[in-house]
């Protein structure tokens, strides 16, 4: 990763810590981004800059990281609401429709942005297309007794579905509910997120999918003008 996008991330990480205010329930989402604002949260709360937050966890990678800055953490079941959840994309349309899961952890990413008053993007500027599934391929999360069976269905919605191996151990990519991840790309990307969110959501064995269709509340974009980093708000525009 470049010097440039490092500081793209850490300056809209930083803007991401501005958000939050004493006392809310907060979702720490996942990825390299999010790592950054859980660390700029740990940093605040040890300083005494902030107090009385307790953080709702997406992935074991933040629970882990977050456990490691003594920032106090509730379950999903443990909380009735959640304030601000903060989480990072791989990719945003301009209506602010996402795909998330290369990290695999999509599916209580979800949970947490759904449940949230309001939920706020975090990403750097090569995160923003014109459409979905063009260059990034779309998780669908699935049982492990059923992923050639939704493969084949998966495929027959036009373009290929791919079962995500690991890299560093052999076999595939099991994700924190202990099921398999078949990684999508659709002739043309995709046109209706919506629709497409609900179609395979209903194919049997399908746990969840990487589409993020109307969750999103704002984009923060870290962007490099004349070799300095700073933070861009989005305006959603409407589909």
């Amino acid at each position: 990763m470049s010097d440039l996008q490092n500081q793209m991330k850490q300056a809209v990480a930083d803007a991401a810590v501005r958000q939050i205010k004493d006392g809310m329930v907060l979702g720490l989402g996942s990825g390299s981004t999010a790592a950054l604002m859980i660390q700029g949260l740990g940093a605040k709360l040890a300083s005494g800059e902030l107090k009385d937050i307790v953080g709702v966890t997406t992935s074991f990678q933040g629970e882990v990281l977050a456990a490691e800055l003594n920032i106090p953490l509730l379950s999903l079941n443990a909380v009735d609401r959640i304030d601000l959840a903060i989480d990072g994309a791989d990719e945003v349309d301009p209506a602010f429709q996402l795909i998330k899961g290369g990290g695999a952890c999509h599916v209580q990413e979800k949970l947490v942005a759904a449940r949230a008053e309001r939920f706020v993007v975090v990403v750097d500027s090569t995160k923003l297309v014109d459409r979905l599934n063009l260059g990034f391929l779309l998780p669908v999360e699935v049982l492990p007794g059923a992923w050639r069976q939704v493969k084949q269905d998966l495929e027959k919605l036009g373009g290929l579905a791919e079962l995500r191996m690991a890299q560093r151990k052999a076999g595939p990519v099991v994700t924190d509910q202990g099921n398999l991840v078949l990684d999508v790309k659709l002739d043309g990307g995709i046109a209706d997120p919506t629709a497409l969110e609900q179609t395979i959501n209903n194919i049997p064995g399908v746990l969840e999918n990487g589409l993020f269709v109307n969750l999103a509340d704002e984009v923060l974009v870290g962007e490099v003008n004349s070799g300095v980093a700073g933070v861009r708000s989005l305006e959603k525009r409407l589909s």
